[in-house]
């Protein structure tokens, strides 16, 4: 099983990044210039505040080893393909929900390593310096933006092709994340039951906290509200299947996986109930007084 997991997961990853990127133009990477503030306060969140968060969860509930040190690299991880579905639901600005996955995912070549580095560090007492080999960045590229990049090219040369197909590639998409989680709980099973109370809460909570954050920060730097909404999804959703990757196809640590599968089923908890709460503020709004 083992050997299939190496093989099945990079392949799989390849596919959910290939899907953003055939949702993704140059364009949506100058939207930034657009929404200057937004961006940079959600950015803000998800790449410092959250992380700090993330480490004090982990001390808060005794998580440690390799549990504490997936849980600290999924906080890392960017937002996941579900921040765009979940904003639409919450009547958020989508098109800010994409500029952020795809600014952050070329980050997270650069800053995925770092925390890493950190992560072994702060709980696997090892070498730091192993997050920041030359290798290692090279293998988050090759994993993060090399699918994505492709995608691109696709939608901007085969355009109507790119828009037929984006339906039923983000379907398998879906299918394919989930296959992924189970695969990670799997082959770790023991590591999963022997931690899960713990890890279930710090799942629920990190993902409710990086929503609430991501929103009441915005409107605390007069951010409009549709915007605040895509940020707080984007803080509050990671990319799971990409912290699973990173763990067991660039760390070689399966148990590093593990709350990455967790968290990729408990997140749709608060999101789920944050984009409904924000859909009903959102129409109530609509309604002239």
């Amino acid at each position: 099983m083992g050997s299939l997991f190496a093989v099945f997961l990079p392949l799989a990853l390849a596919l959910v990044m290939f899907g953003l990127g055939l949702t993704l133009t140059s364009a949506d990477f100058a939207r930034v210039l657009r929404y200057p503030k937004a961006a940079a306060v959600a950015l803000v969140c998800q790449m410092v505040v959250l992380p700090a968060v993330c480490v004090g969860l982990i001390y808060l509930f005794g998580l440690d080893g390799a549990v504490a040190a997936g849980m600290l690299l999924l906080a890392a991880s960017p937002g996941g393909p579900s921040a765009n579905l979940f904003s639409h639901i919450a009547g958020g600005n989508v098109a800010l929900n994409i500029t952020l996955t795809a600014v952050n995912s070329v980050l997270a070549v650069f800053t995925l390593p770092l925390v890493v580095g950190l992560s072994y560090a702060l709980f696997l007492d090892g070498d730091a310096g192993i997050g920041l080999r030359p290798d290692k960045f090279a293998q988050v590229f090759a994993i993060v933006l090399i699918p994505v990049a492709l995608g691109m090219w696709v939608h901007h040369r085969f355009p109507e092709w790119s828009r037929r197909r984006r339906g039923s590639v983000k379907v398998l998409s879906v299918v394919v994340l989930a296959l992924v989680v189970l695969a990670a709980v799997a082959r770790d099973f023991d590591t999963l039951t022997d931690n899960v109370g713990a890890l279930a809460a710090v799942c629920v909570l990190l993902a409710s906290i990086g929503i609430l954050v991501g929103y009441y920060a915005s409107r605390l730097f007069g951010v409009d509200s549709d915007q605040a909404v895509a940020a707080a999804m984007e803080t509050g959703i990671h990319n799971g299947a990409l912290a699973i990757a990173v763990a067991t196809s660039v760390l070689h640590d399966s148990a590093m996986a593990v709350p990455a599968a967790v968290y990729g089923v408990l997140m749709n908890l608060p999101a789920g109930v944050a984009a409904a709460l924000f859909a009903r503020r959102t129409r109530r709004a609509a309604v002239p007084a």
